[in-house]
């Protein structure tokens, strides 16, 4: 079984910084892509940012210069720094994992984390 395990959520003052990790474990062959979602009270989860196997990354607009994802292949952990936070950035961040195979052969699946509650509050 692969489980998605995150970490480094907490309390932030506004113009803050934190950092989280999502580390997959389990058997794995490989992972396609991973990213950070996040969801805020009484509003839909949203993308936030993510990253190819490959390097590529998407970002939301409104972290732009302010978060920067990046990945240990090596590790199945993707990170999310985040930077110059806003209050409009209190949410659960969610991590993802896309195309997620066990072996070369195998069918590959997507997880998720259980979430890590970020609140950006003076």
């Amino acid at each position: 079984q692969v489980q998605l395990v995150e970490s480094g959520g907490g309390l932030v003052q506004p113009g803050g910084s934190r950092t989280l990790s999502c580390a997959a474990s389990g058997s794995i062959f490989s992972i396609n892509a991973m990213g950070w979602y996040r969801q805020a009270r009484g509003k839909q989860r949203e993308l936030v940012a993510t990253m190819s196997s490959r390097g590529s990354t998407n970002y939301a607009n409104s972290v732009k210069g302010r978060f920067t994802i990046s990945r240990d292949n090596a590790k199945n952990t993707v990170y999310l720094q985040m930077n110059s936070l806003k209050p409009e950035d209190t949410a659960v961040y969610y991590c993802n994992a896309v195309g997620v195979k066990r072996t070369y052969w195998g069918q590959s699946r997507d997880y998720w984390g259980q979430g890590t509650q970020v609140t950006v509050s003076s």
